[in-house]
């Protein structure tokens, strides 16, 4: 007979498995082109469960974006930063970033969806502010003792650097494969992965410095 906590864990785990085909069937063919259908029969579960445990299409696709968005933040909060040098502190944050992205790129993917829809159902995520708040701060924090050793400007501000670092790392995947064709270079390229993870934390820590003489 299933204990209370049995069928607790079971659920947890048909919804995490729900989750994972949805984010990548809604990340291979698009909100329009995505099936329930298609993610009930890539899961151990039915149309019906689906629908119990989300709602509906539209509720499973903002769900599977929120957990997206999730887990880079949880990604920036499982490391301590508190114990590094400023410059050295906001590269770590840069270099999780760039690795969270290449590592994820069903994330970037679900992004570029969602914005070719002008934000349509990200703007229904109650969590939204509380989920991406936390990584500002963060910034801010670092920044804040930044200016305080006096290594970095007092003009800067914390969500120019999130942008920042999110562009270059954003842009790197979801651009791969048109960088590619115009340029015949990979920016995934195994072989200058190193680079480009130092050349990001690079342009943050030299945007952040004050100007000689100042």
């Amino acid at each position: 007979m299933h204990q209370p906590d049995d069928r607790r864990r079971d659920a947890e785990r048909t919804r995490r498995e729900i989750l994972d085909v949805a984010t990548q069937e809604f990340a291979d063919r698009g909100y329009d082109g995505a099936r329930v259908d298609e993610i009930a029969e890539r899961t151990r579960t039915t149309k019906r469960m689906i629908y119990y445990y989300f709602g509906g299409k539209r509720q499973l696709y903002i769900a599977a974006l929120e957990r997206s968005y999730a887990r880079i933040r949880e990604a920036e909060h499982r490391v301590n930063l508190d114990h590094l040098a400023p410059a050295e502190a906001i590269r770590r944050l840069a270099e999780i970033t760039f690795d969270h992205h290449e590592a994820n790129p069903d994330f970037i993917r679900l992004v570029s969806i969602e914005n070719i829809h002008r934000g349509e159902h990200i703007a229904q995520l109650e969590s939204l502010a509380a989920l991406n708040s936390p990584a500002i701060r963060l910034i801010e924090q670092i920044l804040k003792r930044g200016r305080a050793d006096g290594v970095f400007r007092e003009d800067v501000d914390a969500l120019d650097v999130h942008l920042a670092i999110s562009a270059y790392c954003f842009f790197r995947i979801a651009n791969r494969y048109t960088f590619n064709a115009i340029f015949e270079r990979d920016p995934v390229d195994p072989a200058r992965r190193e680079h480009y993870r130092m050349l990001l934390g690079d342009m943050i820590v030299s945007h952040l410095r004050p100007a000689a003489g100042s």
